[in-house]
């Protein structure tokens, strides 16, 4: 008797914290974060409106790598991990390549939460992490299988992290993570008494 592993689902994991300069890095991709949190009028009436707690340029703004240079200086990075990725995935690009179609801030205040989502349109999506403190809010990634596991026993609270039907996932500064955007993820509530500040960003086959 074999068991094959099939149709894997992949998450990619890396960190910029290696670096020599990181933490100068940080230090400035976080200043920018929270100077475009201070300026932006029209995002912050967004999160008003839909009520995200805390702050998102999501809606709002969608230049973020010409706005500031440290995010220019972040796309270059990113732009190395995705392709790095799609190589391990196997995905067969063609002439054509991936293009960061999209690049945002998410400032979740302490108790607030990002529920469950895919990112339509999209070939991989990610987060890097800058402000990461104490009991703030993990990633929940989920089993793209569930909807259709219907009658299905759940599974062992033992069960390894590849069998399970959520997996949880708490960065610290500088991890990247990435994963296809058809996988399903939210954020649980940020339990820590500061503010927890990422970029996300999303792929296209262009």
């Amino acid at each position: 008797m074999s068991l094959r592993p099939l149709f894997v689902t992949h998450l990619y994991e890396a960190s910029l914290s290696g670096a020599r300069s990181f933490a100068q890095f940080n230090a400035e991709l976080a200043e920018a974060c929270r100077m475009l949190a201070a300026e932006d009028a029209a995002g912050r009436a967004w999160c008003r409106r839909e009520g995200y707690g805390g702050y998102t340029s999501y809606a709002s703004l969608d230049d973020l790598p010409t706005r500031a240079t440290v995010f220019g200086q972040l796309k270059a990075k990113l732009d190395r991990h995705a392709a790095n990725f799609a190589t391990s995935l196997d995905l067969d690009l063609g002439p054509r390549r991936l293009k960061l179609d999209s690049l945002w801030v998410n400032i979740l205040k302490p108790g607030a939460a990002h529920s469950g989502h895919i990112h339509p349109h999209s070939v991989l999506s990610g987060t890097v992490y800058v402000e990461v403190p104490a009991g703030a809010g993990a990633l929940k990634l989920e089993d793209p299988r569930l909807p259709l596991m219907m009658a299905a026993p759940p599974r062992r609270a033992d069960a390894p992290e590849s069998a399970r039907s959520f997996v949880y996932v708490t960065p610290e500064a500088g991890t990247v993570l990435m994963w296809e955007s058809w996988l399903r993820h939210e954020v649980t509530p940020n339990r820590a008494k500061a503010e927890r500040v990422s970029l996300s960003f999303n792929y296209g086959w262009r």
